[in-house]
């Protein structure tokens, strides 16, 4: 059978999603988690991977299996061979034709982003910092810029394997919770650093350093060199994955849930 998961994980422990040779990342984690549970060797397939130190409320997978379990056995129990900071949160069966990444139609991203003069004790490692104030009004003009289907090159890292830096945005808003900022992204795929990039761009411009027209502009130019710095991977989680509705999945979309003074 196949089955599909749910999963949330805390990234500052790992080297990324993907499985590399010393082990020390979510997949290899979760793969050794469920072969436990199955009695012989899984391989998951993701929706997207994430870099070192980046979170997901959210990350969707599928693996095949030849052992007979209920669903609810998939998530109690391959959680209790988890570390803490990884969690599987629903399973469901599907169609055996069933593609994590594949059949995925959109994916999004939330930045959580502390704009105070210290920087956060409690969140380190868990939302970005920038210790100079930010103009929300004018990262907000910047941030419409990226609607809508663009290249999106000027945000791209150099090692990206995107076969094309085209792509369509359907939400990018930034809005402010207290002393933090939290800049939302939906696209139906997005390239490596991309958001990362994005937010440095836009930070850059909320400290005065560029009009929010410059985001047209590195839009237009599609020449990552003229781009901001990439900004860092802590505050960046993978809140959802979008599903046609005849695979059957539970909601794959989990928002930070912020309270902040």
């Amino acid at each position: 059978m196949r089955l599909a998961l749910s999963i949330e994980y805390d990234g500052a422990g790992f080297c990324g999603w993907q499985s590399q040779p010393n082990g020390q990342t979510v997949q290899d984690a979760l793969e050794l988690a469920l072969s436990a549970m199955a009695g012989h060797r899984v391989k998951v397939s993701a929706a997207g991977r994430t870099d070192t130190g980046v979170h997901a409320l959210s990350q969707v997978v599928h693996f095949d299996t030849t052992a007979i379990r209920p669903c609810n056995a998939w998530v109690r129990g391959v959680n209790t061979k988890l570390p803490r900071s990884i969690r599987v949160l629903w399973a469901v069966e599907v169609d055996g034709q069933f593609h994590a990444r594949f059949d995925a139609y959109q994916r999004s991203y939330q930045y959580w982003l502390v704009n105070q003069p210290v920087a956060p004790a409690v969140m380190a490692g868990k939302a970005g910092w920038f210790h100079q104030p930010l103009d929300l009004q004018a990262m907000q003009e910047a941030i419409a810029y990226l609607h809508g289907q663009h290249d999106f090159s000027a945000f791209r890292a150099a090692e990206c394997q995107a076969k094309s830096p085209v792509k369509t945005m359907h939400q990018a808003s930034v809005n402010a919770f207290g002393s933090s900022l939290v800049f939302d992204f939906c696209a139906n795929a997005f390239l490596h650093h991309q958001v990362r990039n994005m937010v440095g761009a836009l930070v850059y411009i909320g400290k005065g350093k560029y009009p929010p027209a410059f985001m047209a502009e590195l839009l237009a130019a599609r020449d990552r060199t003229l781009s901001p710095p990439t900004f860092a991977p802590d505050g960046l989680y993978l809140t959802g994955v979008g599903y046609d509705a005849r695979w059957g999945l539970p909601s794959a979309e989990r928002k930070l849930q912020l309270g902040i003074a």
